[in-house]
């Protein structure tokens, strides 16, 4: 049986010898980096190049390609915001015909008070 038996050593190596490490349980210091990323580069690189792929293949089953996905994406913000313009330009009108009819008549209520009061 061959061993160590300086207590002297033993006690050396007890009381931090070695570099401090997280306990069990202990949640590590990550890098900014990888807290950045979310993980470590090339984990984070393998998931990306993985769905990548994935959705490039999605896209040419369905016959898409950016530059389309792109020009589709421009003529929905048109769309909406031309379809918003247009409401806008109605209430506009709205507004117009109603002070057509609601102007004068205040107009005419207040002469008719003012005319009263004195």
């Amino acid at each position: 049986m061959i061993g160590d038996h300086d207590s002297r050593r033993r006690a050396a190596l007890d009381h931090g010898a070695y570099p401090a490490q997280p306990h069990h349980g202990e949640p590590r210091r990550r890098s900014a980096l990888n807290r950045f990323l979310g993980g470590s580069p090339a984990a984070v690189l393998v998931k990306l190049l993985f769905l990548s792929v994935l959705v490039g293949a999605v896209m040419a089953m369905l016959g898409l390609t950016p530059g389309l996905l792109f020009w589709r994406l421009y003529d929905l913000t048109r769309s909406l915001i031309d379809l918003g313009l247009e409401t806008f330009h109605d209430f506009g009108r709205w507004i117009l015909a109603g002070a057509a009819v609601v102007v004068p008549i205040w107009f005419i209520a207040r002469l008719l008070t003012v005319s009263r009061e004195r």
